[in-house]
């Protein structure tokens, strides 16, 4: 019986995967940044500076990092169905505990849980997704499953803009649990990954004999001689297009509440720069599939750049004309397409019995790096403005376009010809 990636057309399962991957994804990215549009009723209840805000922020963003690790590590170990199902409790645990946050140090403990079940959740979804759909159409549905992340964006913004000055912050942080209801379905509804399955469970024997011959760290082997250049590699890549990421949006929507914009209006134009975000994976995936990986980085992060350099140095010249905001939220969402591209490429360069630790620790230890950003452009706004700090997102967009020439080209690669 032929695998799943080696079949020509897709079936229910395929579509059953990639449907609960996707939402877990959508609830794991809602979970983390919902924390960004209630940051300022958060801080007048409990009388947090903006700093001290910034601290819990970086501390979800740090446990991501710990978290993609840890869970990357196990999904290698005991399989992709239940640790997704792990990851996705955890978040839905850690964010609904926010809502009983009564100082600085029990919303930063709050916000570790959350930020450790987020980090773990992306890796395995992804692996998930690009072992089990074939070659020539990982490069689409792994671009397609990282819409998770505008459609997570969006909801927040509806929960965070709309909902929460309505029923308050705590409560908005209640109806958050509701994602856990997702691991009834993984448990009932999808198969183990049956490519991991084949490298780790071929026989009972085999296996105890695997275990007994053959204890190595998955974490560890990434550093060994054979992979430690090429995971450096894509840990910088992850590092370049996290730091694009976050010094743009972690504190986007307070500047643009900064522009005199009101919360509700504020939130419609991070709608907008979502939906580019949608279109821009949707076309991504097309574009990596047909041209290429590297062309597609390319293109997409130089759009983003452009995009963001248009709403900060020339702000001042456009915000007489809100359909030019418009356009340019619009932009830099199409520029955040090359978000989806990071997971295919990613798990066409390393091996089964390592691919979601790889992808787990490249994303999720560069996610890790970033939780110093918010606190950088809190300082950065101190003297410069949040426009200075944000600006500076699109330095690194340009340094993800010019560094994707470095890495090989996998274009509908075999992910059995790895092993």
């Amino acid at each position: 019986m032929s695998l799943l990636n080696q079949h020509k057309k897709l079936n229910s399962i395929h579509y059953r995967i990639f449907g609960i991957s996707w939402a877990g994804w959508v609830f794991d990215f809602y979970d983390l940044i919902l924390f960004t549009f209630l940051i300022i009723p958060i801080g007048h209840e409990l009388n947090l500076s903006t700093i001290m805000l910034s601290y819990a922020l970086s501390a979800s963003i740090l446990a991501a990092a710990v978290g993609g690790v840890i869970f990357g590590v196990l999904a290698d170990k005991y399989g992709r169905k239940p640790v997704l199902q792990w990851t996705i409790v955890i978040y839905s645990i850690g964010t609904f505990l926010c809502a009983f946050s009564t100082n600085l140090e029990t919303l930063i403990l709050f916000r570790i849980i959350t930020g450790l079940g987020v980090g773990g959740e992306w890796a395995t979804g992804q692996t998930y997704v690009n072992e089990t759909f074939p070659a020539h159409l990982r490069g689409k549905f792994g671009s397609l499953l990282q819409t998770g992340n505008p459609v997570g964006f969006i909801l927040a913004a509806l929960v965070g803009g709309f909902l929460a000055p309505i029923i308050g912050w705590r409560e908005a942080f209640f109806v958050s649990v509701i994602p856990a209801i997702l691991v009834i379905f993984i448990r009932r509804k999808i198969p183990e990954s049956d490519v991991w399955i084949m490298n780790n469970v071929s026989s009972g024997k085999n296996r105890v004999k695997k275990t007994l011959l053959n204890k190595k760290n998955q974490f560890f082997e990434l550093f060994t001689k054979k992979y430690r250049k090429l995971f450096f590699k894509a840990l910088l890549l992850a590092i370049l297009g996290s730091s694009a990421y976050w010094f743009t949006y972690s504190w986007l929507p307070t500047y643009l509440l900064q522009q005199n914009i009101s919360i509700s209006k504020s939130a419609l134009w991070i709608i907008v720069n979502q939906v580019g975000g949608i279109i821009g994976l949707l076309i991504f995936g097309f574009i990596a599939d047909k041209f290429g990986r590297r062309p597609a980085f390319s293109i997409f992060a130089t759009t983003m750049a452009f995009g963001l350099i248009m709403i900060t140095i020339f702000w001042s010249n456009i915000q007489a004309y809100p359909p030019f905001i418009f356009i340019f939220m619009f932009i830099i969402g199409i520029g955040t397409g090359i978000y989806g591209g990071y997971g295919p490429i990613v798990s066409e360069l390393f091996p089964t019995e390592i691919r979601s630790t790889a992808l787990g620790a490249g994303f999720n230890l560069a996610r890790g790096t970033q939780f110093l950003t918010p606190i950088i452009l809190a300082g950065i706004a101190i003297y410069y403005g949040l426009g200075s700090g944000i600006f500076l997102g699109s330095i690194f967009a340009l340094s993800v376009a010019i560094f994707i020439w470095t890495f090989p080209e996998t274009k509908g690669i075999e992910l059995e010809s790895l092993e």
